[in-house]
């Protein structure tokens, strides 16, 4: 919205300050700023709101606005003035403004920094937590603006808006003054404010989920009245689920005296069903869709699942119709899957809701499963089938123009009824609120991706999302880094989905393999090295093995405290007239969910070849656990222990160094909790696959672990760190009037930014001929290094551009003179002197920012084998001892600093404390866009940092740390 001519010519509108949010009952809202062209709304709002709230407003009676108080509360300034509003459906539902004052409470202007703040909600919407998000973006602007403290004078009798103020997580301080309650709230973002509003956000975006997962009521707008077509296909597949609420069908074009579809009430129009509605299925063209959404909110909807195609997948024009329909949509309180989406399922015994394309509703079962492609939906779909796997919820929502897999992930977080979230992904609308999310969630449940796309380079067509510049493999770092199961294929999400909703994790990587198969058990071994488990000799049960000799022979290896997990391969017996025996399925599986059943809970998992009806008597689990516990209560997250319980003292430790923070047979935990009564025992055509899925639940369960007891960044480190000297460094270098674009810091500025975190870089001196080579040694002292800097042969010493251990003049000007000779001119070369170094691992430290992912930190060996292999590993900053740690051990020459082939360990506890200053120092200032220290040569004691770069521009915008919104796309 633009203002009036009559708005301040000074400020203009800030329309950055336009947002939608998600409310605490599920609902959307919009909050902006109040502008002169409101006055008409504002007295339409005032009019219904109660005599005691305006009381509890103005501290007295106070029946209607004047037209003074309209022009008061309609003319602001946006940076002494501001009001900002809250809006459903047109109108205002609540209020808030501030007033900038000074010291002794009267209106002020800038370098005043606390201002006097007053809300007003309607009482039809009081409860819905509209305060607590108004509270955030109030606080948002007002910080924006220079203020530091709002003031607020409230009756004691106000309990909720005092409440309101406490719950906040702000510094405040409280005082009784003259009849009223006078508090002061210090508006700087604290630990408390920060967690206080995204357990508000979690609550919220599960709650707007839930509603469109268990609606009381259905509505399939566009069901045709003829059999076939996409509104009449969901509206049998509604009926067919036996969907537990009421199911309506509305057709504009119905013909007189039709009043049911399918036995189903039916109606031209929302309006005439004349019950209120909570789901609405539209299935109309999309020319149509903007009539039936303001037929939807006309009438209270809650939520819509939009099948129509001919949006965002459809070019420029797509994409703008696509916006108009979240606007739409959320000026009515409305959230959206879709548009071009396949549908939502829900399978829980209270609900039945198949509002999709599925002709079947899926088995039930403990998986809940999302995805942005319809055609990869019903793959899944039917591959889950196929192995006998049940789904809690299935979700395919198209072009995701609104809810996307983040509101899942924290709807499944807190759902009793999910134990393990599959997720395929062909982009990631918010990557920092994505990593946040999952690993909140993975610490209580797994989370598994297939991220599609990955090297096209561009956004699916209708995913209107930023775009990322970082490389897959830093992507598939970071998901690692929150605990995200990433694998490659749908087939590895359902071969690991499987083994993670049936079986408890496993305490470590040593498996145990038995079977009747002596060549399929050595197919597994070798399997289980190359994924970096640690199996036992394969069993060899012969040919001749029965049904009972397996349940014998599996229940040996689950009582093994010298074993974490068991891998069984069978292959079809054979008669004395040389056929595959029929039946031996059945009893096979019967006799090892026997033994698994009396075991200790290890995870097991069985390869198989071509032995009938194994696999679905299997999946036939009888009973669980988890089937059986209660709900937790509202607002709180599943029982789930982020602690696992203890493992047995007699397990031996990993002869392989493992990453820092615990081993791979530390204590076990369970995928989900309890649930090991009789599970699912997953089965697979081929011992790869089955090992795969083993290694994913190995290394989920390690981290599980060890994200049990969070790093930390050591104390140490403040002691020699100046954050307000670096902070005056980068306002005097970036200047006044900075360009947008940033500029790299020269050798010398690069090196006093980074003493300030303790980084120090060797000194380096211009050698522009022989003579100045000379000097530089002498200056430096001997032994010196003679190098180029040209940007073509920097960090390149296979290409001759360096010369170490020069000890005297003579090999100084020998090999300057070796050098200009084979490479060019010095102008060409830049070359430079250096002090020697102690002998090392040449290594590189990076931090970068990307727009999307926010600051990410890198660590690989230097050299071109590392950078041709892609071998750098990377996590998210702020980075903790432990990510520091972790990050040197990811990489796959790590070997090289441990003491590969007898060479000396190097100082690698140096090594951790650089990246964790590097971390500090891009965390604590934005500016700093890029940090690059190569190389970075690793001694056995000590490291010494011979180049660096370092680029400032001006912070980018940081919306995961600002108020609750919606994404606009």
């Amino acid at each position: 919205m633009e203002p009036s001519p009559e708005q301040s010519p000074h400020h203009v509108y800030p329309d950055h300050w336009e947002a939608d949010v998600v409310l605490r009952d599920g609902g959307t809202a919009r909050i902006r700023p109040i502008t002169t062209d409101d006055a008409e709304r504002l007295v339409s709002f005032y009019e219904q709101v109660s005599p005691e709230s305006k009381y509890y407003r103005f501290f007295a009676p106070y029946p209607r606005l004047s037209a003074k108080d309209v022009h008061r509360f309609t003319h602001h300034d946006y940076v002494d003035r501001v009001g900002l509003a809250v809006m459903v459906g047109g109108e205002f539902i609540a209020t808030v403004r501030y007033d900038r004052i000074d010291a002794q409470g009267r209106p002020a202007s800038a370098p005043a920094d606390e201002a006097e703040v007053a809300f007003l909600v309607q009482d039809a919407h009081q409860g819905r937590g509209v305060a607590s998000a108004l509270l955030e973006h109030i606080a948002a602007v007002a910080r924006e603006r220079g203020i530091r403290r709002f003031a607020a004078e409230v009756l004691p009798a106000n309990n909720k808006m005092i409440k309101v103020f406490r719950d906040a997580g702000y510094t405040q301080q409280r005082s009784f003054e003259d009849g009223s309650v006078h508090l002061t709230l210090d508006l700087e973002p604290t630990a408390e404010s920060l967690a206080v509003q995204r357990a508000r956000e979690q609550r919220a975006e599960a709650r707007s989920v839930q509603r469109l997962l268990a609606p009381g009521s259905v509505a399939v707008i566009g069901a045709g009245r003829t059999p076939g077509g996409v509104g009449r296909t969901v509206l049998r597949n509604l009926l067919g689920a036996g969907f537990t609420g009421r199911t309506y069908a509305v057709n504009s074009a119905l013909a007189a005296g039709q009043d049911t579809i399918d036995g189903v009430p039916a109606h031209r129009s929302l309006g005439e069903i004349g019950e209120p509605v909570d789901l609405a299925v539209v299935a109309v063209p999309a020319e149509r869709v903007p009539e039936a959404v303001a037929d939807c909110g006309e009438h209270g909807v809650q939520g819509l699942v939009v099948l129509s195609a001919g949006y965002a997948e459809w070019g420029a024009e797509g994409r703008e119709r696509q916006r108009e329909l979240v606007r739409q949509a959320r000026s009515y309180g409305m959230r959206i899957i879709g548009p071009n989406a396949f549908g939502i399922i829900n399978n829980s015994e209270a609900v039945r809701l198949n509002a999709s394309l599925a002709p079947e509703r899926p088995a039930s079962g403990r998986i809940g499963l999302f995805t942005q492609s319809g055609a990869i939906g019903i793959a899944l779909l039917s591959g889950l089938y196929r192995r006998g796997a049940g789904l809690s919820t299935f979700i395919s929502a198209g072009n995701r123009a609104d809810i996307s897999g983040n509101d899942f992930l924290q709807y499944w977080y807190e759902d009793p009824d999910t134990d393990v979230a599959l997720l395929y992904l062909e982009s990631l609308g918010n990557p920092r609120k994505f990593t946040r999310l999952a690993r909140r969630t993975a610490a209580v449940k797994p989370v598994v991706v297939v991220k599609g796309a990955r090297h096209s380079g561009s956004t699916p067509p209708g995913h209107a999302v930023p775009v990322s510049r970082i490389p897959d493999a830093t992507v598939s770092a970071l998901m690692r880094q929150a605990g995200v199961i990433r694998v490659d294929t749908v087939t590895e999400m359902v071969d690991a989905g499987l083994l993670l909703a049936g079986q408890p994790l496993p305490a470590g990587g040593r498996v145990a393999i038995l079977g009747n198969s002596e060549s399929l058990g050595l197919l597994t071994y070798d399997a289980c090295l190359a994924e970096g488990l640690r199996p036992r000799p394969p069993r060899d049960l012969t040919t001749a093995a029965t049904p009972q000799d397996f349940r014998d022979a599996l229940a040996e290896a689950l009582a093994d405290e010298g074993c974490d997990a068991v891998i069984v391969t069978a292959i079809p017996w054979v008669g004395e007239d040389g056929e595959a025996e029929e039946g031996d399925g059945e009893v096979l599986a019967a006799a090892l969910h026997t033994a698994s059943a009396a075991g200790p809970a290890k995870p097991v998992a069985v390869v198989h070849v071509e032995i009938g009806g194994l696999a679905e008597a299997l999946a036939a689990a009888t009973s669980t656990v988890a089937q059986q516990r209660p709900a937790p209560a509202p607002g709180r997250p599943p029982a789930t222990p982020a602690t696992p319980p203890p493992a047995s003292p007699a397990v031996t430790p990993s002869p392989v160094a493992p990453p820092p923070g615990g081993t791979d047979t530390a204590p076990a935990a369970t995928a989900s909790e309890g649930a090991r009564a009789v599970g699912r025992i997953p089965a697979y055509p081929a011992a790869e696959r089955a090992v795969r899925a083993l290694a994913e639940a190995v290394k989920y369960a390690q981290w599980r672990r060890q994200a049990a007891v969070p790093g930390k960044v050591p104390e140490f480190l403040d002691e020699t760190i100046d954050e307000p000297g670096a902070a005056a460094r980068i306002e005097a270098l970036l200047g006044e009037d900075p360009d947008p674009h940033g500029r790299p810091l020269a050798h010398d500025e690069a090196r006093d930014l980074l003493a300030c975190y303790g980084i120090t870089v060797l000194p380096t001196l211009p050698a522009p001929d022989a003579e100045a080579a000379v000097a530089a040694a002498a200056r430096l002292g001997y032994p010196v290094a003679l190098k180029t800097t040209a940007p073509h042969l920097r960090h390149r010493a296979d290409l001759g551009g360096v010369r170490l251990d020069l000890a005297t003049e003579s090999a100084v000007r020998r090999a300057y003179g070796e050098l200009t000779d084979l490479l060019g001119k010095p102008a060409e070369l830049r070359p430079v002197v250096q002090a020697m170094a102690p002998r090392g691992v040449d290594t590189v430290v990076r931090a970068t920012i990307d727009p999307a992912a926010g600051a990410v930190l890198s660590f690989g060996l230097a050299g071109a084998p590392s950078e041709l292999l892609g071998d750098t590993a990377h996590r998210l900053v702020p980075a903790t001892d432990r990510d520091a740690a972790e990050l040197i051990r990811s990489i796959r020459a790590a070997p090289v600093l441990f003491g590969w082939r007898g060479s000396a360990p190097v100082d690698t506890a140096a090594l951790e404390e650089l990246l964790l200053r590097v971390s500090l120092l891009v965390d604590d200032h934005p500016e700093v866009v890029s940090v690059a220290l190569e190389p970075v040569v690793v001694a056995t004691q000590g490291l010494t940092v011979l180049g660096a770069s370092v680029r400032l521009s001006p912070p980018p915008a940081r919306t995961d740390l600002g108020p609750r919104r919606l994404s606009n796309y």
